[in-house]
Order: C-alpha cells, then sequence, then structure tokens
C-alpha cells in the first residue's frame, strides 16, 4: 500500500474523532473540497476552516448515526479513489437514506489538495423530504 493510500485510508477507518483529526492533519492549507451537486452541502469549500464548517459540523449537527463507510479504495500515483456508503436519519424529517458514494482525492507531497465527491444524490434528497 503505498503512502498516499495509507493515508486516505486513515481518514475513514477510525473513530470519528480519529478520522476528523487525520483528515485535518493531510488538508493543505488551500485544499478544495467539493461536494456534488444534488448534495445538501453542494458547492466548494477552500481550506480547512470552511471544510469543516461546512461539511463535517453539518453532517454532525444535522444527521443522526452518519456514517461514510468505504469498500474499496483505488491507487493511480497523486490520486486515490474511495467508494462507499453513506447512511444516517436526517434530524429534521426522522428520515433515513443509503447512498452509494465515490471521493477522488489528489494529494501531493502527502497533503490533500483537492477532493470531488461522485453521489447518489436522489438518495439523499428523499430524507430531507418530509414524510407525505
Amino acid at each position: 500500500m503505498g503512502r498516499n493510500l495509507a493515508l486516505i485510508r486513515s481518514t475513514y477507518e477510525g473513530s470519528s474523532e480519529e478520522n476528523g483529526r487525520n483528515l485535518l492533519a493531510a488538508l493543505a492549507p488551500d485544499a478544495e473540497w467539493t461536494e456534488a451537486a444534488g448534495f445538501p452541502y453542494a458547492g466548494t469549500y477552500v481550506g480547512a476552516e470552511a471544510i469543516m464548517a461546512g461539511v463535517f459540523h453539518r453532517l454532525g449537527t444535522e444527521w443522526i448515526g452518519y456514517r461514510a463507510e468505504t469498500h474499496t479504495f483505488l491507487e493511480d500515483g497523486d490520486r486515490i479513489a474511495a467508494f462507499g456508503v453513506y447512511s444516517g436519519t436526517y434530524r429534521a424529517t426522522g428520515r433515513f437514506m443509503r447512498a452509494s458514494f465515490a471521493h477522488l482525492y489528489e494529494l501531493r507531497d502527502g497533503k490533500i489538495l483537492r477532493m470531488t465527491q461522485y453521489v447518489d444524490s436522489a438518495m439523499v434528497q428523499q430524507a430531507l423530504l418530509p414524510s407525505a
């Protein structure tokens, strides 16, 4: 396993606290984090503070039991792809979701420069809608 792959795996495979610490340590100062169109936090966040506030704080407060479980990683030099399934219950509606995702990371010198999210946003959007 290459160094970049080990670094990315360390942001998924521990406790939420460990994953968060590992992610913060791995982000380049001007890292770009792009959440997919159709995802509740869609857009590009630049820098650790914006990424944590715009994505991870919201995931932690707006969802119950939110998880990103990976099943496959692929390594191509400075690019790492992580594939898996999100799950959780949206607090405002009480609706549960499971949605497949892919994350593409670009790294340089052991730091994450960019992450792009691909997700089955239809499954996530269903959880955001109140029950009929």
